[in-house]
């Protein structure tokens, strides 16, 4: 079986999930089709480590103040209990609680239904456990390797940039300068394979774009899964609102 990719999302906006240039990027994607994916969403924090272990996930619209047709979407991708029950064996003796009640949250189906616009790809959704830190949501990441040669796809969604107290609130609106330097140093560190300096960011860009952890740590379980066969591809590249990145890695196995 071909070795699946490893993919991070820039997620942003959930309005991105109604069109766009984003949109438009992750339908262009032309991803393999896995025999399922495992999301780890910035949207599900936990206490322990979590799994949607059901058959049918709900959709979730966890956001307020948005447009109707937004509220209105659904992703019925199916769920897959046996995945779950795979990702519970690679991370022992950590305990993965299979969980019945979650569902796929807008960081996982926002870019999702445009991925794999047919829905017919099932989705597990991994939780974030918040009392791990940054190294060791790392190390529990490295576990789920062997899922790329089982036919899973890995995914990441969050944004490497995400500041909404600093946000600035007009579309067109520049890109703050702490936010570009780290937008940018993330993409020079990602492509030198520089691991510490992203498990371990310092400095004060660092500090103001990353000002709590759930939206950053997706792209570490990404890059957890990075071989030295792999090549490193940038499918997003930008910044909005003048603190949002939505910056899109991939790895393909060359």
């Amino acid at each position: 079986m071909t070795r699946m990719p490893a993919i991070f999302f820039g997620h942003g906006s959930p309005m991105n999930a109604l069109g766009g240039p984003y949109a438009e990027a992750w339908r262009a994607l032309g991803l393999p089709k896995p025999r399922a994916v495992l999301m780890v969403s910035a949207h599900w924090e936990t206490e322990g480590v979590a799994a949607t272990a059901m058959e049918a996930p709900r959709t979730i619209h966890d956001f307020y103040g948005f447009p109707e047709p937004l509220y209105a979407m659904r992703y019925a991708a199916p769920g897959a209990p046996a995945l779950a029950a795979r990702v519970a064996e690679l991370l022992a003796p950590d305990i993965l609680m299979q969980d019945q009640s979650w569902g796929l949250d807008h960081g996982t189906w926002s870019v999702l239904m445009h991925a794999f616009p047919g829905a017919d790809v099932p989705v597990v959704q991994l939780s974030l456990d918040m009392r791990r830190d940054a190294r060791a949501h790392f190390a529990l990441a490295q576990k789920l390797a062997p899922l790329r040669d089982e036919g899973v796809l890995i995914a990441g969604s969050g944004d490497v940039v995400h500041n909404l107290r600093l946000m600035t609130r007009t579309p067109d609106a520049a890109p703050l300068a702490w936010a570009t330097r780290w937008h940018d140093a993330a993409k020079a560190a990602i492509v030198a394979g520089d691991v510490e300096a992203l498990i371990a960011p310092r400095g004060e860009d660092a500090a103001l774009s990353i000002p709590t952890a759930e939206h950053y740590l997706p792209l570490l379980y990404v890059l957890a899964q990075r071989t030295a066969h792999d090549r490193v591809s940038f499918f997003t590249d930008a910044i909005d609102l003048g603190s949002i990145s939505m910056l899109g890695v991939r790895l393909d196995a060359a």
